[in-house]
């Protein structure tokens, strides 16, 4: 304390209305005073930083605190308080137990792991979706051209079935999403076309006045686009062969298929277009 705080606590009215000034502290009686109370202020200092420190606290550590605060409770001054907070908050609270003292302290390190564990989630979805999802199991693709007219519109948003064909062969009527046969010598980098398995292998294609026979027989196709069939060129007859499909799309008129790049090659093709996802006024499978 500074000699001023000192005298503006325990300075003398008469002192004051006779000099206007501060009493110094130089009589004995105002020095023990003064000892008397840095001592007890010392020792509240000490029990609130005890009364902080982390960690569960015995009963037995608790009442010989306790004690030892009742035996210097003694030195305060008769205008100090009585009952110290310090002991207050003994006989109000109740102490933790080890266990709540651990789930408190798991429930707090939980509250900053809730983002960790939002980043990790997110993280794996993106892995299952692009490294995982994407390249072996389903994938999405854009109808750009009239090839598969009416039966997919440009526009049309499908989606591709890409591991069917690991376990079972192409069908007459699956429509295919395949990489075509021209162009570069690194499959990848071809463009995507999309169109529908009229032969497999060991088929004979045939296209005549606009109407298809495989293996002799005329085939009904009522999602062929009528408008367009008498505009077919003679075609075949021509056989599949093995490892191999033969691809036309809907709209025959107006489609480069297997009649101009001949049969698929089936490493070629990379999934079943199974269902049209957009527009949601046309959402429905194929």
């Amino acid at each position: 304390m500074s000699d001023r705080f000192r005298a503006a606590r325990y300075s003398s009215p008469r002192a004051s209305q006779n000099t206007g000034q501060d009493v110094s502290f130089d009589s004995l009686p105002f020095l023990l005073i003064d000892a008397l109370i840095l001592a007890d202020f010392h020792n509240q200092i000490h029990r609130v930083h005890s009364s902080l420190s982390p960690g569960p606290e015995s009963s037995t550590r608790r009442n010989d605190r306790l004690q030892r605060y009742n035996a210097d409770s003694a030195l305060s001054l008769p205008f100090m308080t009585e009952k110290h907070p310090f002991e207050e908050q003994f006989q109000t609270a109740t102490p933790k137990s080890r266990r709540e003292w651990r789930d408190d302290q798991q429930k707090a390190s939980s509250k900053g792991g809730g983002i960790v564990e939002f980043i990790v989630i997110l993280a794996i979805s993106f892995a299952l979706v692009f490294l995982v999802i994407r390249p072996f199991v389903v994938e999405a693709f854009f109808i750009p051209s009239e090839s598969m007219v009416h039966t997919l519109e440009v526009g049309d948003r499908v989606l591709t079935n890409k591991f069917i064909y690991r376990f079972t062969e192409p069908e007459r009527g699956d429509i295919l999403v395949f990489k075509s046969v021209d162009g570069s010598s690194d499959l990848k980098d071809r463009k995507d076309l999309i169109k529908r398995v009229v032969g497999v292998p060991g088929d004979t294609i045939q296209v005549r006045r606009g109407k298809l026979f495989v293996n002799g027989e005329a085939q009904k196709e009522p999602y062929v686009n009528e408008e367009t069939v008498d505009f077919q060129a003679p075609y075949g007859p021509k056989k599949v062969p093995e490892g191999h499909v033969f691809m036309m799309g809907d709209n025959r008129g107006n489609s480069s298929d297997s009649r101009v790049f001949g049969p698929l090659p089936k490493e070629n093709i990379e999934g079943q277009a199974f269902l049209r996802f957009w527009p949601l006024n046309r959402f429905g499978g194929l």
